[in-house]
């Protein structure tokens, strides 16, 4: 069982659309798309570190 199948499967529909609604009450229908694409950033610079780290290790050989 994987790591994703186990956390869904502690949420059910009715909390998953609490959270939702918890989520937009929260922080706005605007400003959740900001803070995706600013997630998105920050995943996308971490993996880009990540290849840079392992680059010179392949030159190296």
């Amino acid at each position: 069982m994987t790591t994703l199948n186990i956390l869904l499967g502690v949420f059910g529909t009715q909390e998953m659309i609490l959270i939702v609604i918890a989520l937009l009450l929260l922080f706005g229908g605007k400003k959740i798309p900001e803070l995706a694409r600013g997630l998105g950033k920050g995943i996308r610079e971490f993996k880009d570190a990540s290849k840079g780290i392992e680059k010179p290790e392949d030159e190296k050989k």
